[in-house]
């Protein structure tokens, strides 16, 4: 059959038009994609920012939580957008996934490597930023709580304290951190050792997966459910929001802040500290923070640890336990402030006395600043001899903490692979490691070098076989995928270290629901090689 005129004149003006087709920026393709897969008409160009936009950068830094990745030598992405519901991501999805166009997921951008917001291995990248999905719904007679990824953990403690003063949530201290990968890869707090992690207490979540499809519990069936909680975000899908179950906590709770300096005898009080942390009653959290302290006007330095604890229930009974098991803090009446569960947690926060719980609502994060962080766990006591050399340590770097946070307690009767997060029995406490400053011209290598001396130093007296770590608290010095093509044999070397031997189970997950590796980062985990699935 020979084709007519007009075909052929038709064929000639799609091959035509073909390279302006596809030389169309990266935006609008985008924008004309979306318009295609969205379930209704919306203006998306309204919340798509690019570098030309003016608020482009007000956006990109507005919940970038480590400052060293705001620096403009730092990639940027091609856009961010943000999203206003679930469906937008759904088509955000598969638009990415149709254009080849890579992108990163954040919710409250307080990964410590910047992953969530930043891509080193693979460029052109955008932003997926849901900090405008932020609903929260509260069922107290149910124990239960609907919570939107872009919500932040003070908002929810916030929402909940406004249905109850006896109910609560085991999430963390940091109240700007976002529930998307605050609970994605565990989310520990000051009721830990009394309920466990934050993802040990979630019931259902919302997830768009690679194909753009959302959904629940029954939809995802409970592998990948494992998955999501604990095993880190971007790798399985997009969660757009946790149902949690709420826990009970007094109408009376107990707070108080203890200071020990190398005068006062902070060594033998902090070795004594370890010996019993993990048998302490388990209604009682104490982690302590070791910083360097003036201690004269002529600038002498000195270690202070101070002694940061919550305990569920009034003064009276803390000072039985503490008496009875930790005489050596000599904690006093004077010394414990007695309030509500939601006022704890703004203490817990680092926020003045007196601050309303409704500074949550702004979503301040006090601890903003450029930093660099690394963790350990440690299952013995660390030695005095060794603890008088870290401190010799601290004294190099200006603005050094090392904080010592307690396990025990249910941590110790969780299965290591109930949930992929795996630092259960036989951990008595866990360590960062951290240095921060505010200067962005100071010398970035000085900072990460002491962290990585201090890791070093460290060696002897923390987890071996593998050398645990925290997912959270992200640390690209254990090792990184280096391009899209993540290799699952380099993958494991950081991957032991997070989740144990649930790094592998969630290697099989990854390989079932994301097995070309669309859900991608430098730590993300990789699904199996062809040859061997």
């Amino acid at each position: 059959m020979v084709p007519s005129r007009s075909s052929i004149h038709s064929i000639l003006v799609v091959l035509l038009l073909s390279p302006f087709i596809v030389s169309l920026p990266i935006r609008d393709r985008f924008l004309n994609c979306l318009s295609k897969y969205s379930v209704t008409s919306f203006p998306f160009s309204t919340v798509l920012y690019t570098p030309q936009n003016s608020s482009f950068t007000s956006v990109l830094q507005s919940s970038a939580q480590n400052l060293r990745f705001t620096s403009p030598s730092v990639p940027k992405p091609e856009f961010i957008f943000t999203p206003l519901q679930e469906s937008h991501i759904q088509a955000a999805v598969i638009c990415s996934k149709q254009l080849g166009i890579h992108l990163r997921v954040r919710s409250g951008g307080h990964d410590f490597e910047g992953l969530s917001y930043v891509s080193e291995i693979e460029k052109p990248f955008i932003v997926v930023d849901l900090a405008k999905l932020r609903s929260i719904s509260v069922d107290v007679k149910h124990n239960r709580a609907w919570v939107q990824v872009g919500a932040t953990n003070g908002e929810l403690h916030y929402r909940i304290s406004e249905k109850s003063k006896t109910h609560g949530f085991p999430a963390g201290t940091c109240t700007s951190v976002g529930m998307g990968g605050h609970i994605s890869g565990g989310a520990y707090g000051a009721m830990l050792r009394k309920y466990g992690l934050g993802a040990d207490n979630v019931v259902d979540a919302h997830l768009i997966d690679v194909h753009g499809r959302l959904l629940n519990r029954k939809l995802m069936g409970e592998d990948l459910l494992w998955a999501i909680r604990g095993g880190a975000g971007g790798s399985f899908g997009i969660v757009t929001a946790w149902k949690v179950k709420l826990v009970p906590v007094p109408s009376i709770v107990t707070v108080f802040t203890v200071t020990k300096t190398l005068e006062k005898g902070a060594t033998k009080i902090l070795y004594r500290w370890q010996e019993i942390a993990d048998k302490l009653d388990e209604d009682l959290f104490i982690r302590v923070r070791i910083q360097t302290a003036n201690v004269t006007s002529q600038g002498k330095r000195t270690i202070a640890t101070s002694y940061n604890s919550l305990f569920l229930g009034d003064a009276s009974r803390l000072l039985q336990i503490l008496q009875h098991s930790f005489p050596d803090l000599g904690l006093t009446r004077q010394d414990c402030i007695e309030t509500n569960w939601i006022n704890s947690t703004v203490y817990l926060a680092g926020f003045s006395n007196n601050t309303p719980p409704e500074v949550f609502l702004q979503r301040t994060n006090l601890l903003r600043t450029y930093f660099k962080g690394k963790s350990d766990y440690a299952k013995e006591p660390i030695p005095e001899k060794a603890l008088e050399g870290l401190w010799e340590k601290l004294f190099e770097v200006e603005s050094p903490a090392v904080v010592f946070t307690l396990y025990g307690g249910v941590m110790s009767q969780i299965s290591e692979s109930q949930t992929p997060f795996p630092h259960r029995k036989g951990t008595k406490f866990m360590i960062l490691y951290y240095t921060g400053w505010q200067d962005a011209k100071e010398n970035v290598a000085k900072h990460i070098d002491w962290t990585r001396m201090v890791y070093n130093y460290m060696t002897p007296y923390v987890s071996k076989n593998p050398r645990e770590a925290y997912v959270n608290y992200r640390d690209l010095d254990l090792g990184m995928n280096n391009n899209s093509n993540a290799s699952f044999v380099e993958a494991s070397l950081f991957g032991t270290k997070y989740f144990k031997d649930n790094f592998y189970r969630l290697v099989h997950v990854k390989t079932k629901v994301d097995p070309d590796n669309f859900f991608r980062h430098e730590q993300c985990i990789p699904p199996l090689p062809l040859h061997m699935r």
